[in-house]
């Protein structure tokens, strides 16, 4: 999918506009009310005080634990139809381990060192800003950032190498929900923000931003098709309508994963959404059918090597013809070449 820069240069101004949204509501909100700061109003509302110990260990341990209870259910169930082998088994494990491990030091350091150097004495300075001004300023400012960030690594042929991973796996599934190049994760841009604004103060929405947006992430992934009754049942129509146009569902999220647009159902140049769908409704990159695809993945995956698709390029595979593999350029097809050139040249497009 390329990018059409007058498009591009249009869905960035009205995401301009909508990460000005929340700073706006709490300024009219303290215009409206003196500017007068009430603990009340900076602390967790009381209908929400006793979720709290639930969200800190959600966060913690618990949606690691959701992950695996999920799986075994899909396992169990015979939803991934024996293609959980091999390479894909080994793949999945690395992905879901090794950022547990190896990310907490990296996000450790930025949190207490880097950001401390690079805006000193700011810490906490937001901590006036009221509980539901912090959620809705970190759940835009996080799920818009990712929704971009997503977006252009399917449009930009260097970039989807990194991303490439995800889409590789031909089944959908909490297996495969952690499965990404590792450094596609360390760059994760919402990651640094939301730590960011959690060091200026905004900690406990953000608190309560990660364990949804997680649980609906991860929800979206599933194998288990959760949404199908709200498609089903006539009376539960009017909530699918609003559900599936404001968050991740089962069926657009499977349709972003399918190995082809040419069934009407599949989306893979679209869909983007993370925790929100909305950003594809705003920004028309969305196809809502309420069906699922048949099948996943990339029609040019070769079954690469573990350590090409987690750590691309820093190792490549050596698999031939694959668009990890040494020497494979990103730079578009020239029909002018011949076939060995472009051989070596050519870039994966996202399916096509």
């Amino acid at each position: 999918m390329a990018l059409d820069q007058k498009k591009l240069t249009r869905d960035l101004g009205i995401s301009l506009f909508i990460y000005s949204l929340p700073v706006l509501a709490i300024y009219l909100y303290f215009r409206l009310s003196n500017g007068i700061i009430a603990e009340s109003h900076i602390s967790l509302p009381s209908f929400l005080e006793f979720a709290k110990p639930a969200f800190e260990n959600i966060r913690t341990w618990g949606l690691i634990v959701f992950m695996l209870i999920l799986g075994a259910v899909e396992f169990a169930a015979g939803l991934y139809d024996d293609q959980w082998t091999g390479t894909e088994r080994k793949i999945d494990i690395i992905c879901f381990l090794a950022p547990k491990l190896l990310l907490p030091p990296v996000i450790t350091f930025f949190s207490l060192t880097a950001l401390p150097y690079l805006i000193p004495n700011l810490a906490n300075t937001l901590s006036w800003v009221p509980f539901w001004g912090g959620f809705f300023l970190i759940a835009i400012a996080d799920d818009l950032t990712q929704y971009w960030y997503h977006r252009l690594h399917h449009q930009v042929p260097f970039l989807w190498r990194f991303h490439r991973t995800h889409h590789s796996a031909p089944y959908m599934g909490m297996a495969m929900a952690s499965r990404q190049n590792f450094i596609y994760t360390v760059f994760f841009s919402q990651i640094y923000l939301t730590a960011a604004l959690t060091f200026l103060g905004l900690g406990l929405p953000a608190l309560f931003v990660t364990v949804i947006k997680s649980t609906i992430t991860l929800a979206a992934h599933s194998s288990l098709a959760w949404d199908k009754p709200f498609y089903k049942y006539k009376v539960l129509h009017p909530v699918a309508w609003v559900l599936e146009r404001f968050i991740s569902t089962p069926a657009t999220h499977h349709a972003h994963h399918a190995d082809t647009s040419g069934d009407g159902v599949g989306h893979f140049k679209g869909n983007f959404g993370n925790m929100f769908f909305l950003w594809d409704v705003i920004f028309g990159t969305g196809l809502i059918t309420r069906k699922f695809p048949e099948s996943y993945g990339t029609k040019t995956y070769k079954g690469e090597e573990w350590y090409a698709q987690f750590l691309w390029p820093i190792f490549k595979s050596k698999k031939e013809g694959s668009p990890l593999a040494e020497g494979v350029l990103s730079i578009p097809i020239s029909k002018s070449k011949n076939t060995e050139t472009v051989k070596q040249n050519v870039y994966e497009p996202v399916q096509s």
